[in-house]
């Protein structure tokens, strides 16, 4: 049943994806920017619905009361396609600086464009990179929300942290708060796999830290403050959907806080 429904899910999932970005290209582009938010935020909402309904996962916000008025850096967790876009319908304007090369994507593309969408060439530097903070001050002056993945990538479940140092260099650029978020939608939507999961997905949004801290030792609090609530997470994860396959890198991490599950780790 598990690969019946993933089939199930991914066709209704990509179908609803293309046929409302063609069907409502042109009311998204008739309306002004940030009343077209709504397109793609009802997107995200339908996307969260057909998974439950579908697959049944269904997923719970704890925090939401920690999101700050106005512009901050909101910082997540980054491990599957479902966190680039669940978490949407929740945020006021969202900005995010990403690959310039997805622009170029038709639809897609285009969509990006009319919010604003920061792009940024990842092999240039100097004067490029001078141009995407400029932009984003810009973008933050209009109250804005800005996310950003501390970790630059795809991490599986438990994996050992490796966080960029680059938010850190935004957080004190920026002078404004950044609000970092547990959770663990790789258990659920594995990263490079077709399959997903039933059950209950928990995201833990933390307290904001607020601008004016040393770089340094903002990073360390950050690095500290998500790893800790991930952790906590992780076993409550587990422990609440035991029928879950766990990969290596949670299976290690449960043992390495002192917790185990009676199950094999997925291949």
């Amino acid at each position: 049943m598990i690969i019946l429904r993933s089939i199930l899910f991914n066709t209704a999932f990509y179908a609803n994806l293309i046929i409302r970005m063609i069907v409502l290209t042109p009311i998204y582009f008739l309306m002004p920017r940030k009343a077209a938010y709504a397109i793609p935020k009802a997107w995200a909402k339908s996307s969260t619905w057909l998974m439950e309904k579908i697959v049944g996962t269904t997923f719970e916000i704890e925090g939401l009361e920690n999101l700050p008025k106005g512009s901050f850096i909101f910082a997540p967790k980054h491990q599957s396609f479902w966190d680039t876009f669940a978490l949407l319908p929740y945020l006021d304007d969202p900005v995010y600086i990403l690959k310039r090369e997805l622009l170029w994507i038709p639809l897609f593309g285009w969509y990006a464009k009319k919010q604003r969408m920061i792009p940024v060439d990842r092999s240039a530097r100097g004067k490029v990179m001078f141009d995407v903070l400029k932009r984003t001050r810009e973008e933050l002056a209009t109250g804005r929300q800005l996310i950003i993945y501390p970790e630059g990538t795809r991490r599986p479940p438990g994996a050992e942290p490796v966080y960029k140092y680059g938010i850190a260099r935004m957080y004190r650029d920026l002078g404004i708060p950044v609000v970092a978020v547990a959770m663990h939608p790789g258990l659920f939507w594995p990263r490079r796999t077709f399959r997903k999961y039933p059950g209950h997905i928990k995201v833990r949004i933390l307290p904001p830290i607020e601008p004016g801290i040393d770089p340094d030792a903002f990073f360390a609090r950050l690095v500290e403050e998500t790893e800790r609530a991930s952790d906590e997470l992780l076993v409550e994860t587990v422990a609440n959907n035991p029928h879950l396959p766990l990969p290596p890198t949670a299976v290690q991490r449960l043992a390495e806080i002192g917790k185990t599950k009676p199950v094999t780790a997925a291949v």
